[in-house]
């Protein structure tokens, strides 16, 4: 009887053993699963956000040239920075006239969802 206890328990204990290493093995599957998953996603981000970033440069090439080109805003200083196709112009201008017409050749250029005007206009003592 007690070889018969025995040979059970060596049994069941083997039986835990493989179940356990079985339960682990899946586990680090599942593991493996996930970061590989993370490590795409990851890829895919800087995929899309280095090709913001390529955009933005664009957009805020083309719109620079714009300012430089027109000959109302030319002579200005205008600084221009792109997030997300979002133009933003800052800088001093002589006048609220300038300030609109380089907010309308930003705008107006091909790739811009929106402008920031943040553009200020100089007080002349008079």
């Amino acid at each position: 009887m007690k070889k018969l206890i025995g040979l059970t328990l060596a049994i069941a204990a083997a039986l835990a053993l493989i179940s356990t290493r079985t339960v682990l093995a899946q586990s680090a599957s599942e593991s493996m699963e996930h970061a590989g998953t993370d490590v795409k996603n990851a890829t895919v981000d800087v995929y899309h956000g280095t090709k913001t970033a390529v955009k933005d440069s664009d957009v805020t090439a083309k719109v620079k040239l714009a300012l430089h080109d027109d000959s109302f805003t030319k002579d200005a200083t205008i600084h221009v920075t792109t997030v997300a196709g979002v133009v933003t112009l800052r800088g001093t201008v002589a006048s609220s006239d300038i300030s609109d017409h380089a907010e309308k050749l930003a705008h107006d250029t091909s790739g811009v969802p929106g402008v920031r005007n943040r553009l200020k206009v100089a007080h002349h003592a008079g």
